[in-house]
């Protein structure tokens, strides 16, 4: 935590769906520099509170603020324009695309500037050079550069994931289960470009059901059960059982 003003804090947010009340009264913040993990059963919110930050459902009540001033997240773009950026579990790759045409898909480099946007010509070469740095830069280490992604092995498709959402955010970094159905060598990488984004300033939200996954790499750990927030920890392994209490509802 770098900064005396958290770069993302959700204040009493309550979210609904028909008779089901997914968040009750539910506010956190995040400050840049941290990983923050937000850890809960299936079912108990985490997923709605996160969709709601990335602009996918809409509040009915409560606040969300980016850098202290409230935020209209009326839909993903806005979000994204925000700042905020978020790999799902579905990664939302396009399997017959190469990583640089996935990294600026619906955001593509083109020329020239003084053209209305539907005029321009796409830059290829600028497009391809961006997404090679930020491969080189997150020590991502692919087969062919070129080749279209569903050649490629789970983690090399995470890790492209996680490396685009790193091209556009500002603020912050929501993933979704990153390392789930990856076997430990691919974990292991995935994990390791986490630690560079939380270097590289940003805020990184975690949702991960991998208690060893917490130890290891969150700052913080937010716990939601039932659509409540049921406390807030810093996670240790001397604190594991306390953390799956909360989780799970039981006595310590």
């Amino acid at each position: 935590m770098n900064a005396a003003v958290p770069v993302l804090e959700v204040r009493h947010a309550q979210k609904r769906f028909g008779a089901v009340h997914a968040l009750k009264d539910v506010s956190m913040r995040a400050w840049r520099g941290e990983v923050l993990a937000l850890l809960g059963d299936n079912g108990a919110g985490k997923s709605t509170l996160v969709k709601c930050i990335a602009g996918v459902h809409a509040l009915d009540e409560g606040q969300i603020l980016l850098d202290g001033e409230a935020a209209a997240l009326h839909s993903p773009a806005a979000a994204r324009g925000a700042g905020v950026e978020t790999v799902y579990q579905d990664l939302a790759l396009f399997d017959n695309l190469t990583p640089a045409q996935n990294f600026f898909c619906g955001r593509e480099l083109a020329f020239p500037s003084w053209l209305p946007r539907g005029l321009r010509f796409l830059d290829r070469r600028a497009m391809e050079r961006e997404a090679a740095k930020v491969i080189e830069r997150l020590k991502v280490k692919l087969p062919k550069f070129d080749a279209p992604v569903a050649l490629m092995s789970g983690g090399q498709r995470q890790a492209i994931a996680v490396a685009r959402s790193s091209v556009f955010a500002r603020k912050i970094v929501i993933l979704d289960e990153p390392t789930a159905a990856l076997g430990v060598r691919e974990s292991r990488k995935v994990l390791d470009l986490i630690r560079q984004l939380r270097d590289e300033n940003n805020a990184v939200i975690l949702i991960t059901h991998n208690m060893e996954h917490v130890v290891e790499l969150a700052d913080r750990a937010v716990v939601i059960r039932q659509g409540h927030k049921v406390g807030e920890v810093r996670p240790a392994r001397s604190n594991r059982q306390e953390i799956v209490s909360m989780i799970v509802g039981a006595e310590t």
